[in-house]
């Protein structure tokens, strides 16, 4: 199982980014999926979350401002971030779990994309 995350750069405070997460060797139609963040000297963190039926999860310090989506049938998922503030500048990991529940610990995913950069500039 490979999952590709693309879609970061540049991009200044309050502009927007849509960052895409393909899948390979594994269908993730039932799987939650999930997207987490690591700034430099922190650690990684829940960022938004979706079920294999559309049900999205947000953190606290992105609700109203990110969308989380996917596309079963093209194994994508989709983070639309708007509104972006320096605080959200990270490296930006897709994840899959290997069941059907989701959780907010990155701990509890199976599977790991290499990470797409995200620089926010004030």
């Amino acid at each position: 199982v490979q999952l590709q995350a693309s879609g970061g750069g540049l991009v200044q405070a309050g502009g927007s980014l849509r960052l895409s997460c393909v899948v390979s060797g594994r269908t993730i139609g039932l799987y939650f999926m999930g997207w987490f963040r690591q700034a430099p000297g922190k650690e990684r963190e829940f960022v938004a979350g979706i079920s294999g039926s559309g049900i999205p999860n947000y953190a606290d310090s992105v609700k109203g401002r990110f969308t989380i989506s996917r596309d079963n049938a093209k194994k994508m998922v989709y983070l639309q971030m708007n509104s972006l503030k320096p605080e959200d500048t990270a490296v930006y990991y897709c994840a899959q779990r290997a069941v059907i529940s989701g959780s907010y610990r990155s701990s509890d995913y199976d599977y790991w994309g290499q990470g797409t950069l995200v620089t926010v500039s004030s």
